[in-house]
């Protein structure tokens, strides 16, 4: 029988170590939650000797250089990875954008932030990245340029259309949408939104036609649906808009965007009481409940259904909120004196803003703030747009006219363009923009004065809600 000494029993108990970058990393790791930098720099190296052809571990080494406070070092080694070891580690553009902010070379820092950006398809710095952005936007006191950022596909350049929408620079938006949509196809918000620009400019069948590029795709969008029924309010095609609103009217949307969509085209198209059935449910929610516009338009959706005594209600509410505001002041005076003579409300436009008759009155004798208004306005800009496209010799006349008041770049670019154009004279869309035009500029405003009908079809309220994404 054979005894094994105590010497072979203790060499028995012993566990081998292998010698790797595993090891090593470990080690690394364990230094760094003892804040030991130097040991963990140490046992990074050591890791990178093993595996050289893997860019993890370089990029562990880059990081606690950065740590240190050796910036330089540390780029070094990233822009190593990029070039020699793997250059589809696109994280490396946003650990050096980082270093150099902190070396305070902000525009390399720019540099490398927008070739992550442009390149990175996962988004994982997504987040950091616009915060770093805004440092940088600080310090450079510029904006940042515009870029395509790969992981959020047209949604930037969606966003900035958006803008533009809201800007009423319609143009510009239509040329920025159309490339969005030629890249991305079945990007849905923007081919909505490319339809409400060309509604907005008048070429209301290329509207259509994008609208039945979304419902194509998607048959149950809802933001293409509300669309396309004001499309057909507009157009006079009674059949097909009854059928969609009676689609629409049994459409319970739940998402806080879906329903004031619906809202807002319910009471385009003088469907009030459901609008206002929409709107209440808005301003339930604590997030959108303190808004004055958002009670402005159920006022406006109450008083158009003859509840009075809930318009008066939201119309004081509004004026709390905003006390600055006329419109809520303005509208609960009038409401107050139709009442007290006991005569019917005039028909109310869901736009938060005065209407253009008392508009006029100031723009009459200050063509400054007729200009401010015209350029801040999109409302306005549209109804400028549809006159130039579907009025006659005479309405286009009185347009130039007005925009020489203006002195607006965009505005002038359209003119030039549309007047070498031969209009299509579409009956009701024509008849829509010269009683807008008449408004605007105040050609024989007293001799002919606007009745309740003409102003709800000229002020339009044209759809004003575009889509998020």
């Amino acid at each position: 029988m054979i005894e094994r000494t105590s010497d072979e029993t203790e060499l028995s108990n012993v566990i081998p170590v292998t010698l790797d970058a595993n090891f090593f990393f470990e080690r690394a790791v364990r230094s760094l939650d003892r804040f030991q930098y130097d040991k963990a720099l140490k046992n990074f190296r050591k890791a990178v000797e093993y595996e050289p052809e893997n860019p993890v571990n370089h990029c562990n080494m880059a990081g606690i250089l950065s740590e240190m406070g050796n910036y330089k070092a540390s780029n070094e080694i990233l822009t190593h990875v990029l070039e020699k070891i793997d250059p589809a580690m696109t994280e490396c553009h946003f650990y050096m954008a980082n270093n150099y902010a902190n070396m305070e070379s902000f525009e390399e820092a720019e540099r490398s932030l927008m070739t992550y950006l442009e390149q990175d398809g996962a988004g994982e710095y997504l987040a950091e990245s616009e915060e770093l952005m805004e440092l940088l936007q600080y310090e450079l006191d510029r904006p940042a340029p515009l870029i395509k950022i790969r992981s959020r596909e047209g949604v930037v350049e969606h966003d900035r259309a958006r803008a533009l929408l809201e800007e009423g620079k319609f143009p510009q938006a239509v040329d920025l949408l159309e490339e969005i949509v030629k890249v991305t196809p079945d990007f849905l918000a923007a081919h909505n939104n490319l339809a409400l620009a060309y509604f907005y400019m008048g070429r209301f069948a290329r509207a259509k036609e994008c609208l039945g590029e979304v419902l194509e795709q998607d048959p149950g969008n809802l933001h293409a649906l509300c669309n396309m029924a004001i499309f057909l309010q507009y157009a006079g095609d009674r059949d097909q808009l009854d059928t969609l609103l009676a689609r629409l009217e049994t459409t319970v949307p739940f998402h806080k965007e879906h329903v004031f969509k619906m809202a807002t085209t319910m009471g385009i198209l003088g469907r009030h009481k459901t609008a206002y059935s929409h709107f209440r449910r808005l301003l339930k929610d604590e997030e959108v409940g303190a808004d004055a516009s958002l009670f402005h338009y159920c006022a406006a959706a109450a008083s158009n259904s003859g509840l009075h005594s809930d318009a008066l209600r939201c119309w004081r509410q509004a004026s709390k909120l905003d006390p600055a505001s006329p419109v809520p002041a303005f509208f609960l005076a009038q409401l107050q004196q139709a009442l007290a003579e006991g005569r019917a409300m005039s028909p109310v436009s869901y736009n938060y803003q005065l209407p253009f008759q008392e508009q006029l009155k100031q723009w009459k004798n200050n063509a400054s703030s007729f200009t401010a208004e015209v350029r801040s306005n999109p409302l306005l800009r549209a109804s400028f747009f549809w006159a130039l496209r579907y009025g006659d010799s005479g309405t286009r006349m009185q347009v130039t006219e007005a925009l020489r008041w203006i002195e607006d770049e965009e505005m002038s670019e359209v003119l030039g363009e549309l007047l070498q154009q031969e209009p299509l004279q579409e009956e009701k869309l024509q008849e829509a923009a010269l009683i807008s035009l008449q408004r605007l500029i105040g050609s024989s405003l007293k001799e002919n004065p606007v009745s309740a009908e003409e102003q709800e079809l000229a002020q339009g309220d044209l759809p004003s809600s575009t889509e998020k994404v």
